[in-house]
């Protein structure tokens, strides 16, 4: 049956969308040209020096390993951005993670980068794998490790080992992942020292490659601690864990024949029971994915038609609006990604004229800003997708609940509240994809990190703060000149306005997605044209996990 489709309003050829796309598409070339230098890992040289030891790059690794034709989608690669430069850095936390086919089957792959001083575990490293580990587990997606790392970084080893997002979280993980029954596979092929040494050993299946190391003590602290010489081959070598430890199950002669092996084992895994989310043939949008770049404004103050965003996402542009004359700076709505059905719920951008409740007066009420009606709708759309097994997106781009007397009279805190509630106990899958601006306590009730989404994305438009630059600049700004006044110092009309403009920059660096994402608030920034790929496979993965717990929401603000 035929469902509603989306009729696009949006010229084309118009001044508007031509100048939304060129700045699009200069945002996009920035992001890209970064993302390229990050990918080089610890350089041409590191690069060099595996190679020199027979041996691939993480990178060379994860090509081989993947089907033919299909891409890996990366997380976190922007992990550990700007951080550690005294130390001289560590590219995306010196660890490659995301979601890959492998022999046709979807996995999660988590690999050292060796070229990234030797693959040690810096603290945003541990908490990079874990996340990967954290959607593996929520996902039920079978896990594969491509260990080459020298383990903890000890100049840092205060903020990698002790806490519960640290080092030792990872191996907690390899230990519920395989009581959950989740398939991992770790491949040995470099070194693997130390603590680290129980990664691969906590797996279900353990690959190693000659010239490799595994021990959780290196020769020089072996002679150090007992006075015992012995070389690294007969310490911790492949073949002496082949045929005296019995530790590995495959010994392997080099990464061709290793990568080779994971493939075949991979190749005959069995099949759990899917997700009962519901799911047809896969249809395209009506309307071409790149459209999105002129449709979409990123400039604050300027409106867009939040439909127009869906309709080239959605699976033949259709969409069921849900209340679509209630509460309409909130967009909710049933549709398809991919073949899946799912529930939508996006902040509309244009602004709207309604009658307000009780008094039957009209009044705009604003794009991007939640108000009460919009907040009830909300709530009781989640709570229907959950009763009726549908994963939810979250597109935002959402300034914050509408404040004020009105506002306050009426009950915003309340009817938040209630959004907030559905979304937190929220049982089914939830997606989130950073648009524009999400602010304060907008960005928690559209289901912002702490609220559990399986996935988080972000455009390289997003900005992701706990209120606007300008809005934020200007309270800063007001907190220091009154602190200054107290000391008895004032201040010039021009000295003001650096003082402003300082902070402003500060905390628009902050707003940055880039910054979220070194920092693994985010686990992809990605090409808003790809936004319908990213879905998909973020849905895929969920649909791995059969589990569904029952949907309770306690006490209801009513």
């Amino acid at each position: 049956m035929s469902g509603t489709k989306i009729e696009t309003r949006v010229d084309e050829k118009s001044a508007e969308f031509e100048k939304n796309s060129r700045l699009m598409v200069d945002r996009l070339t920035e992001i890209k040209n970064e993302e390229q230098k990050i990918r080089h890992g610890g350089g041409a040289k590191a690069i060099e020096a595996q190679h020199k030891k027979n041996r691939l790059t993480a990178r060379e690794r994860i090509a081989k390993l993947i089907d033919a034709k299909s891409e890996f989608f990366e997380l976190g690669l922007y992990a550990a951005r700007n951080m550690y430069q005294e130390w001289g850095g560590a590219p995306s936390a010196g660890t490659i993670t995301g979601l890959a086919r492998v022999s046709g089957r979807q996995v999660m792959i988590i690999a050292n980068d060796a070229t990234v001083k030797a693959g040690a575990f810096f603290p945003m490293t541990a908490k990079k794998v874990i996340r990967a580990q954290n959607i593996a587990i929520e996902n039920h997606i079978p896990t594969i490790y491509l260990v080459d790392s020298a383990g903890i970084f000890l100049p840092l080893q205060e903020d990698v080992f002790p806490d519960t997002d640290d080092f030792g979280r990872v191996f907690r993980n390899n230990a519920v992942m395989s009581a959950m029954g989740i398939p991992q596979i770790a491949a040995i092929m470099g070194m693997c020292v130390a603590g680290g040494a129980y990664l691969p050993v906590m797996c279900d299946k353990i690959l190693m490659t000659e010239g490799s190391g595994l021990f959780l003590a290196g020769p020089a602290l072996v002679q150090a601690a007992i006075g015992q010489q012995t070389s690294a081959e007969e310490l911790g070598g492949a073949q002496m864990h082949a045929q005296i430890s019995g530790t590995i199950d495959f010994r392997e002669p080099d990464d061709a024949a290793c990568l080779k092996r994971l493939r075949a084992l991979v190749d005959k895994m069995g099949n759990a029971a899917g997700a009962p989310f519901d799911h047809k043939a896969a249809a395209a949008p009506a309307y071409a994915a790149e459209g999105i770049y002129g449709v979409f404004s990123a400039s604050p103050g300027k409106q867009y038609d939040m439909h127009e965003i869906i309709a080239r996402i959605v699976d033949r542009s259709e969409f069921e609006e849900y209340r679509a004359e209630y509460g309409q700076t909130l967009l909710c709505g049933y549709g398809r990604i991919g073949g899946w059905a799912v529930g939508i719920v996006a902040n509309q951008k244009k602004n709207v004229s309604t009658v307000a409740p009780g008094t039957g007066e009209k009044r705009i009420e604003f794009g991007g800003v939640i108000y009460n009606e919009a907040a009830d709708k909300a709530a009781r759309f989640i709570m229907d997708c959950n009763q009726n097994l549908l994963p939810l997106i979250f597109l935002h781009d959402v300034n914050g609940f509408m404040v004020g007397k009105e506002a306050e009279w009426s009950g915003i805190i309340r009817s938040g509240a209630k959004m907030v509630n559905a979304v937190a106990n929220s049982v089914v899958p939830k997606i989130t994809v950073i648009c524009g601006g999400s602010f304060g306590a907008g960005h928690y009730a559209m289901c912002g990190k702490a609220y559990d989404p399986r996935f988080v994305f972000a455009w390289p438009t997003a900005r992701y703060a706990v209120m606007s630059g300008d809005s934020a600049a200007g309270t800063l700004v007001e907190i220091k000149i009154k602190q200054l006044e107290r000391e008895g110092k004032k201040l010039s009309d021009a000295e003001k306005k650096e003082l402003y403009e300082s902070i402003r920059k500060t905390y628009e660096d902050q707003t940055d997605p880039r910054y979220a994402a070194a920092r693994l608030w985010v686990d992809a920034i990605i090409d808003p044209a790809h936004t319908r790929e990213a879905l998909i496979e973020a849905l895929e993965a969920a649909a791995l996990n059969p589990k569904i717990a029952e949907f309770k929401t306690g006490v209801l603000q009513t």
